[in-house]
């Protein structure tokens, strides 16, 4: 004797769980489970504090504390690069910034080191310490690199100078 179990089709199995979550689902909780929602309680604007003229907050109304964290919605892909207008900067060697400066070479004259830039546009400049680029100085010039302090103009930095160093030669660390 062969016993088989009743010929469901797709349709009709679906339409079963279907009808079985609806029964479990419809069945409301005791009104005395049913928690209250909480009154609603309009701010009263006391004139003693900054802005009482202003329109009160909504109730549940979000608000960001940044507590020295960055700010979430601030993009990451931009930041720290600021756009340079080319029509503010001034001429010649005051209007280079430091990452467009290349270093072609280093000069040693009267004990004192003097570098070589050139900038994009193919001008070359003859550089020592202390002269002043578009966003920073000359720090130091050594044998094998120059050391700029560049102004960071990053209002989520804690610092507002870092220090950037263009070697001579490229180092062969990637090779």
């Amino acid at each position: 004797m062969r016993v088989t179990a009743p010929n469901l089709t797709l349709a009709s199995s679906w339409a079963f769980m279907l009808a079985a979550l609806l029964v479990v689902g419809v069945a409301p909780p005791p009104a005395s489970a049913q928690p209250e929602p909480p009154p609603v309680v309009a701010p009263t604007a006391d004139a003693s504090q900054p802005g009482a003229d202003a329109e009160p907050a909504p109730v549940g109304a979000y608000s960001y504390d940044p507590a020295g964290r960055r700010d979430p919605f601030l993009s990451l892909l931009a930041r720290g690069v600021e756009t340079l207008p080319a029509g503010d900067r001034p001429s010649g060697l005051s209007g280079l910034t430091i990452n467009e400066a290349a270093l072609r070479g280093i000069v040693r004259s009267r004990g004192a080191y003097t570098a070589i830039v050139q900038s994009p546009n193919d001008r070359t400049f003859l550089i020592r310490e202390g002269d002043r680029l578009f966003d920073g100085s000359v720090r130091t010039i050594t044998a094998d690199a120059v050391i700029f302090m560049q102004v960071v103009n990053d209002p989520l930095s804690l610092v507002s100078e870092r220090e950037v160093r263009k070697p001579l030669r490229p180092s062969e660390e990637g090779r």
